[in-house]
């Protein structure tokens, strides 16, 4: 009979220094309900139709997904549902409480680890549209400061009672320039802008707020700060120096890196730098990221492509390019892609993203999903399951998971088969 054994990290210390830090590694996947809803047929690399998304996720070495979550999206829609402007109503943020709920509890009851996303809006907020629910618009500052926090806090406790408690708590989605700026109409939104300090002070009342709930309903939970200014040194610095002096009780940066918003690999190397160097005592993960398997994203600022084609082995490129990258630094734990569900195969979804980690063209998961998954397999050893003197020799990676015959050195990372462990670079 096999038995369990607990391989302790200071046995492959000195093989992988790295092996000392526990690192995250998976995907927003709010949408995932909609697709599955849609008929959408997801498969392995191979082709092979996968039966359930999220366990074979976690078999691929993915330990860690993100969830957004709007105030009323409902609102939102029956306000703007005509607009026809960048603000016009996009039924992909339709992630409320009651949606969410049934999805957080897969994430936790699959073994993955859960980021929670307040987005404390009813539609997308970002850098430039950061608009206060429309419950909430009649509210005074001093009203706000506590309407954050008891919204943070019921809706907290509400996941409590599913059994659902995120490991990762993210109090406001990219607010580099602040949150709750007002209503769309304002004529005076206020945000909180580098060289000016107008709306600083209510800015960090709110995150404050906001933390505190958090704390008290999810005491364990690590809270993200997450901006998206990964070309600009100075607002990044300016910013995350301000929730130093606001007493802003945080322990992540998050940020977003998108190559093809915000420019080459090197530009986020010199982000983590900075962030390293300036901030030793807070960790670092990349909350959103992505690249194209296919044709350009809409909108895209930089052509990278002589570096990065658009194509498997393109996106796999930039996948390992960024885990490399990642790997030089201490303090980066955690790598996040978005939507990385997206998958049109087999539906009559419209629309279209070029870059997830699955091809709407055949459902077939690309290799980048596995290359990234590298990134946490150097993080830590839980449990392995080795086989008898007799068994065929079996090898597992760092988590414990089997690795299948006649190739089980495909690809980078830690092996163990009973007293053996082969490092493969």
């Amino acid at each position: 009979m096999k038995r369990i054994l607990t391989l302790i990290i200071a046995i492959v210390a000195s093989i992988l220094p790295s092996l000392n830090a526990q690192r995250y590694v998976g995907g927003d996947i709010s949408l995932l309900p909609e697709y599955e809803n849609a008929g959408a047929q997801y498969k392995d690399e191979t082709g092979k139709v996968i039966p359930s998304l999220l366990p074979w996720l976690k078999t691929q070495g993915m330990n860690a997904m993100r969830v957004r979550l709007f105030v009323n999206p409902k609102a939102y829609k029956e306000k703007y549902g005509n607009r026809t402007d960048e603000h016009k109503y996009d039924p992909n943020a339709c992630q409320d409480l009651e949606y969410i709920t049934p999805l957080c509890k897969r994430i936790v009851d699959n073994g993955f680890d859960l980021m929670l996303d307040f987005h404390y809006s009813d539609t997308w907020a970002d850098p430039g549209k950061q608009w206060t629910p429309l419950d909430w618009q009649g509210l005074s500052d001093e009203q706000l400061y506590q309407k954050i926090y008891d919204y943070t806090k019921e809706t907290l406790e509400s996941l409590k009672t599913q059994g659902i408690v995120p490991a990762f708590i993210q109090p406001g989605n990219e607010i580099s320039y602040g949150m709750l700026w007002g209503s769309l109409e304002s004529s005076n939104p206020k945000k909180a802008f580098m060289g000016n300090n107008a709306n600083w002070e209510r800015f960090g009342k709110l995150l404050n707020q906001a933390i505190k709930a958090c704390r008290e309903i999810c005491p364990d939970a690590k809270i993200v700060i997450h901006t998206e200014r990964t070309p600009q040194l100075d607002v990044q610095k300016n910013f995350y120096d301000k929730m130093k002096s606001m007493n802003v009780d945080y322990d992540i940066i998050g940020l977003s890196y998108y190559p093809y918003f915000h420019g080459g690999m090197s530009v986020l190397d010199t982000a983590l730098s900075s962030l390293q160097s300036n901030y030793p005592d807070k960790k670092i993960m990349i909350v959103e990221t992505g690249y194209s398997y296919k044709w350009e994203v809409p909108g895209s600022t930089h052509n990278l492509t002589n570096v990065w084609p658009y194509s498997y082995a393109g996106q796999n490129k930039f996948a390992a390019d960024l885990v490399a990258t990642l790997e030089k630094y201490d303090n980066v734990n955690g790598l996040f892609w978005w939507w990385m569900e997206y998958n049109a195969y087999n539906t009559n979804l419209q629309g279209w993203y070029n870059a997830p980690l699955f091809d709407s063209t055949n459902g077939q998961a690309t290799p980048a999903l596995k290359t990234i998954c590298t990134f946490a397999e150097s993080s830590g050893i839980s449990e392995i399951t080795p086989d008898s003197k007799q068994d065929p020799v079996q090898w597992y990676n760092i988590h414990g998971i089997p690795v299948e015959a006649p190739t089980p050195f495909s690809r980078p990372g830690l092996y163990i088969s009973r007293d053996k462990k082969v490092l493969i670079k």
